[in-house]
């Protein structure tokens, strides 16, 4: 049973204000969410902004169009700073995201870093080789490309 790190940053044309009311709000995943991965939030009681301790579930097809159900909670949140989601039930053994924002010159800089222990042992090790990984690197791409259509090219 292997921990991965993936981390990924991205500079943002915005100010921290805009870029924080965005991150914040769950309803705006599904915008940062590739279409094919069929990413719908099928929480009951839907926060307009989230808060620690508030759980949300998605439902979502990862792999093979395999509809998954995952339940995230907000574990810790600094306004206007960074917030921490952690799979409560999902497709991972673990799953430990950590979104950090900060101020840079002309926009932010918005840093991930998720931490993870596919399910499966032995296999998720070479499942994360060749597929979690990969997966991981085109849901960032989506999202740094729907970010910029959203705020602009970073200067």
């Amino acid at each position: 049973m292997a921990l991965y790190q993936f981390e990924r940053t991205q500079k943002v044309n915005a100010s921290i204000a805009e870029v924080w009311d965005f991150i914040s709000s769950p309803a705006n995943l599904k915008e940062i969410t590739p279409d094919y991965m069929g990413f719908d939030i099928t929480s009951k009681n839907k926060s307009e902004k989230m808060y620690e301790g508030i759980l949300i579930s998605y439902s979502v097809k990862p792999l093979l169009g395999i509809k998954t159900n995952w339940v995230t909670e907000i574990t810790h949140i600094k306004e206007g700073e960074f917030f921490i989601d952690e799979q409560r039930a999902g497709p991972y053994k673990l799953w430990h995201h950590q979104h950090f924002i900060e101020k840079i010159p002309n926009g932010v800089l918005m840093k991930d870093i998720v931490s993870y222990i596919p399910p499966f042992g032995f296999l998720g090790a070479i499942a994360n080789q060749f597929i979690i990984k990969s997966k991981l690197e085109q849901i960032f791409a989506y999202r740094k490309e729907a970010l910029e259509k959203k705020y602009g090219l970073y200067i």
